[in-house]
């Protein structure tokens, strides 16, 4: 039985300003459009998808760091959107986020001590030197960093080091909720597997969720319990990852796991090529937005919007015309 919804994002609309056209009129760029989904408490869910398809700016706007055009986004009960920056700040302190790119968003003039504690001391959770400096040790600890790191700068260490350390200093707040944006996609593949069970045994410890934002499948696929399928702004597919990997329903994603390198002794691949590449999102197709480069397009996906419907339980939902999908 699932827990109650700790995140909870209705219908969240993210557009931006584009060129103007011949005639002065400015275009929209439709990063977001109209998403739906909740996150249990000690869940992961992934939101996956090409480049481009909307999977940032949704995670960025979810936190706030970005103004929804459009939507709701409820946090532990509470309407995040709309929040005058105060409040958001004091609310803050229980939802954090690791970028892809330690080094850009950790301080080449800071200290690990100061990276780490810098939440510490802007959510006053410690205000004494020697309670700072025990936390910082223990959060070194828990990513399995060496305490002596603390006087050290982020360009001594390793790209999966510089990692841990965005990590220890995303829990130092105590947060309910982490979204991992690309979180290793700049990392060696076996720092991505040190970095991967890290972020499980941290969940399983500590009871967070974590919204995992990510192109990887296979790394996707290993953490994950469940999976929002993205194509140009919207869910495409949703539910368990024990359903959606083994068998996917939309065409899109099943395009998608096909693209999954096949590592098993005597493994077949039956991948799927797309044609075509995807549209832009200033001018997004009418009807369905995949029917441009489905391979079982047909007139009724050119003309009407399909909307994510229940397909045998409610643990998956697909956004598709296709009758074979949409079969329990």
């Amino acid at each position: 039985m699932r827990q109650p919804a700790l995140l909870e994002v209705i219908s969240l609309k993210k557009h931006f300003p584009g060129p103007r056209n011949g005639f002065g009129q400015r275009s929209v760029v439709r990063a977001v459009d109209d998403v739906s989904f909740a996150v249990a408490r000690g869940e992961t869910l992934s939101i996956v998808g090409e480049s481009g398809c909307g999977k940032s700016t949704l995670g960025r706007t979810v936190l706030g760091l970005m103004a929804p055009t459009e939507g709701a986004v409820w946090f532990d009960g509470r309407r995040l959107d709309g929040l005058a920056k105060q409040q958001l700040r004091k609310v803050r302190r229980h939802f954090q986020i690791v970028f892809q790119d330690p080094m850009s968003s950790l301080s080449p003039r800071m200290r690990v001590r100061d990276i780490i504690a810098e939440p510490l001391r802007n959510f006053a959770i410690a205000k004494r030197r020697s309670d700072i400096e025990d936390r910082v040790a223990d959060l070194l600890d828990m990513v399995s960093l060496p305490r002596d790191a603390m006087g050290r700068f982020a360009h001594e260490f390793s790209g999966g080091q510089r990692q841990r350390i965005s990590i220890a200093r995303a829990l130092a707040s105590n947060p309910s909720l982490i979204v991992c944006d690309e979180a290793v996609s700049a990392l060696d593949v076996s720092v991505k597997a040190q970095i991967v069970n890290l972020l499980r045994s941290l969940q399983n410890k500590l009871n967070m969720s974590l919204l995992f934002i990510s192109h990887d499948l296979a790394i996707v696929e290993h953490l994950t319990h469940r999976v929002a399928v993205m194509y140009l702004g919207v869910i495409v597919e949703i539910g368990d990852r024990d359903l959606i990997f083994p068998h996917p329903k939309h065409p899109y994603t099943r395009a998608l796991i096909s693209s999954v390198p096949i590592t098993a002794p005597g493994g077949k691949s039956n991948r799927i090529v797309l044609s075509g590449d995807v549209p832009s999102p200033i001018n997004p197709p009418s009807g369905c937005r995949f029917h441009t480069r489905c391979p079982a397009v047909f007139d009724r996906c050119r003309v009407d919007v399909p909307k994510l419907r229940s397909v045998g339980s409610a643990r998956r939902m697909v956004a598709c015309h296709l009758e074979g999908v949409l079969e329990p």
